[in-house]
């Protein structure tokens, strides 16, 4: 009697790039998919600009993972060995003027997934959609599929079933309750990559961008753009500080330096130069547009004080309240707990039962690392049930 296929549930990028290696490998592959289509969360997350990774060396690169066990996974499957990946399924990248590797022009999200479902249609992986996990068991896990529950046998099941963000994706884990209830210890899922709700009201800017800027929180600080929206701030120095301040009691004060390339003493001596306060701040200082504006929600005496306002300029207050709410995050953290985990990311109550991508308790910045991360854990499961 042959053996059941090794089934994953999920045709997220963690999924899909554990299927091909697996199938590469000599298995028989069966994904099955809750939506009708694929990787709906990696197509939504390309309209923002596509980044797949990142192109800093592995050793700066790991550093931006909380987990030393997500760390040791990026490593074993890195941002070079995704590059070659998408190169051998004919998608050529480049790097960005920040680092991040990008599809090659004109090469839409929609063509790289084509190119991987190709890939793996090509190499006999079957994808199945429409199929909702219900339940699991050490031999078979349980779908719902036109109202009829299907009873699937397994040789190793992969569950990739991402975290709980973008519900509208399919990414909204509904897992947790599962794994609850199977004592599988979950630490709660919280927004990650969340912009911050402010206590002052930034309408009036929403859309504009700070550029180069740091944001400081206690001995935190992030360098790079943030934008006003209508509920607060967004930006990858916000995402960054996510985990710091998380934890923290809200409301919780940030600051931002509008010149961090000039001394609070500098900048005091050139507003002395002038009574024309706007004048200094847009021709001598060359703050933007935005940043002018962002200072005149200061009270007219710091204003029109050089000292007060150049401290002003170095330690802008912005009084943070909240996180957002976590269906419209970017990504999530929390999840599976890797102390319910061995080394190969098997579930210890269930050695056939595989945790891949976001649903796993780490987290990382956006710019290529939550995708990475997915990747190499993918990658590191398939080639850990091929060794055994």
């Amino acid at each position: 009697m042959s053996k059941p296929p090794v089934v994953i549930i999920g045709a997220g990028a963690a999924g899909l790039i554990a299927a091909q290696r697996l199938a590469m490998n000599g298995f028989d592959v069966h994904v099955y998919e809750q939506n009708k289509a694929a990787a709906r969360k990696f197509l939504v997350a390309g309209h923002g600009g596509f980044n797949l990774t990142h192109s800093e060396d592995i050793d700066t690169f790991i550093q931006r993972y909380d987990k030393i066990e997500i760390q040791k996974i990026v490593q074993y499957f890195d941002n070079q060995a995704t590059i070659t990946w998408l190169n051998n399924l004919g998608i050529p990248t480049f790097v960005g003027s920040s680092g991040k590797i990008f599809p090659a022009k004109g090469i839409k999200p929609i063509q790289v997934l084509q190119a991987i479902l190709s890939r793996l249609a090509d190499s006999g992986v079957k994808i199945h959609y429409a199929h909702r996990m219900i339940d699991f068991d050490e031999e078979s896990v349980t779908l719902s599929y036109q109202g009829a529950l299907l009873r699937i046998p397994y040789q190793k099941l992969i569950l990739a079933l991402g975290g709980g963000s973008w519900s509208k994706t399919g990414s909204d884990a509904r897992w947790v309750d599962l794994f609850l209830e199977k004592d599988v210890q979950i630490n709660t899922l919280q927004p990650a990559n969340s912009g911050f709700n402010t206590k002052s009201d930034f309408s009036s800017l929403a859309g504009q961008v700070l550029k180069n800027i740091h944001l400081k929180f206690a001995e935190h600080r992030k360098t790079g753009e943030i934008v006003f929206t209508s509920y607060g701030i967004e930006g990858a120095p916000v995402y960054y500080l996510n985990r710091f301040i998380r934890m923290q009691s809200f409301p919780i004060m940030l600051y931002l330096d509008l010149k961090p390339s000039y001394t609070e003493d500098t900048i005091e001596k050139e507003l002395g130069n002038s009574t024309n306060v706007t004048y200094i701040l847009k021709n001598r200082l060359k703050l933007s547009q935005a940043a002018i504006q962002l200072l005149k929600f200061l009270d007219k005496e710091t204003y029109i004080d050089p000292r007060r306002l150049a401290y002003a300029i170095k330690n802008f207050p912005v009084e943070i309240t909240s996180l957002r709410p976590i269906d419209e995050v970017i990504s999530t953290a929390g999840g599976v707990s890797f102390e319910e985990l061995s080394d190969s990311l098997a579930l210890k109550k269930y050695p056939d039962i595989f945790c891949v991508g976001e649903m796993l308790d780490w987290e990382a910045p956006t710019g290529g690392y939550l995708l990475q991360a997915c990747f190499s854990s993918g990658v590191w499961v398939a080639d850990n049930i091929t060794l055994k």
